[in-house]
């Protein structure tokens, strides 16, 4: 691996809301050194039991007192409670740091539409926190990456209006912060993450259904943890200041899922209505944005909307010609079913492996 592969070699990383589904598997594959060892990763989040937790599996022990924090000071993980709302406390943990990933929200559609201010506290001022306490402090630190979600785009619910304002709060952190690379990843739906509905319909296919979807023609862009944290890595090597990474991803109807899921069994599905805040197709790039969206392999790169940060890099011929939804290249039936067999996550691979138990601790 050259140097220039290695970015995160000695780096002090903060990773924000570090112990949430992504949270998790960043840190596991940052201390892991695909992108070069890190000196220290310091977990910031709020919930002391979850952090309890992380540390014990790192530690690899399956009880302990709390003697493990002051042990804990000498390990490369570093725990700090903290809440991304608070300025001070943001501030704090920014001390000393290099890179920080900013992935603490407030990510539940039906939790954002009945409590739309506490979406506002933690997805844009735990942003602009992040921003002001970087830009007021002067902290050096050299990259930050802001975790978005496909529905910023055309938002339609609380939790894609504050994700589309973080995405611009880092994108205009580029010209008050200059010596700060601030950049956004954008994926859809992470299969088996905290609040997916996979678990869901496992649960229902084991009591014998009836399962429920709530619209028939629902669509949604699927992707791993793994799949997602790669497009965070994407990000770090090759972003531009103000850009959005967007992974190329399948999509599926949902109705294909729950038969890809059943398999043999009889399964009765019943169609409860769309959510407040719902969609029946999400989009990871809108026909605003394809004008200014680059080609970067397995990724597209969708630039600033500011003129004073993308700097007129505008691509000559975008690689889309209309926005990207998850009504476009559905997968076919059985392409669901070898994605999902392809990743561990039929009802079988699930029971077998525990996957669920192992998401839900």
């Amino acid at each position: 691996m050259t140097a220039s592969s290695r970015p995160l070699e000695g780096k002090r990383i903060l990773v924000t809301g570090g112990t949430g589904s992504l949270g998790k598997v960043l840190v596991r594959r940052l201390l892991a050194g695909e992108l070069g060892a890190p000196a220290e990763v310091v977990v910031f989040s709020r919930d002391e039991a979850k952090q309890h937790y992380m540390r014990l599996a790192y530690q690899r022990l399956r009880v302990a007192t709390d003697e493990v924090i002051y042990r804990g000071g000498q390990e490369r993980l570093q725990f700090l409670i903290g809440d991304i709302r608070d300025p001070r406390a943001v501030s704090r943990a920014l001390r000393g740091i290099d890179v920080v990933f900013s992935a603490a929200a407030l990510k539940q559609v039906p939790t954002c539409e009945y409590h739309p201010y506490e979406a506002v506290l933690t997805n844009i001022e735990g942003a602009q926190n992040l921003v002001r306490a970087i830009h007021e402090q002067r902290w050096p630190v050299e990259l930050l990456v802001g975790i978005s979600t496909d529905k910023a785009v055309k938002p339609v619910n609380v939790m894609g209006m504050t994700k589309a304002l973080q995405e611009r709060i880092v994108q205009a952190a580029n010209m008050f912060i200059p010596g700060t690379r601030c950049v956004s990843v954008r994926y859809g739906n992470v299969l088996a993450s905290r609040g997916s509905v996979i678990p869901l319909f496992h649960e229902q296919l084991r009591a014998g259904g009836p399962v429920t979807i709530t619209h028939r023609e629902m669509t949604r862009f699927f992707l791993t943890l793994d799949a997602a944290v790669d497009t965070v890595f994407a990000a770090v090597t090759g972003a531009r200041p103000g850009e959005t990474y967007v992974p190329r991803v399948p999509a599926a109807r949902m109705v294909d899922v729950v038969e890809a899921l059943a398999g043999a069994r009889e399964v009765q599905v019943q169609f409860t209505g769309i959510r407040p805040g719902e969609k029946v197709h999400e989009v990871l790039i809108s026909e605003e944005e394809v004008a200014r969206t680059h080609d970067r392999g397995a990724y597209y790169a969708v630039a600033s909307i500011l003129p004073e940060v993308h700097r007129g890099d505008v691509p000559a011929c975008p690689p889309l010609a209309g926005e990207y939804s998850s009504a476009e290249s559905l997968m076919s039936p059985p392409e669901v079913r070898a994605f999902l067999e392809r990743h561990g996550l039929t009802l079988e691979q699930a029971q077998a492996g525990g996957a669920e138990e192992e998401l839900l601790r």
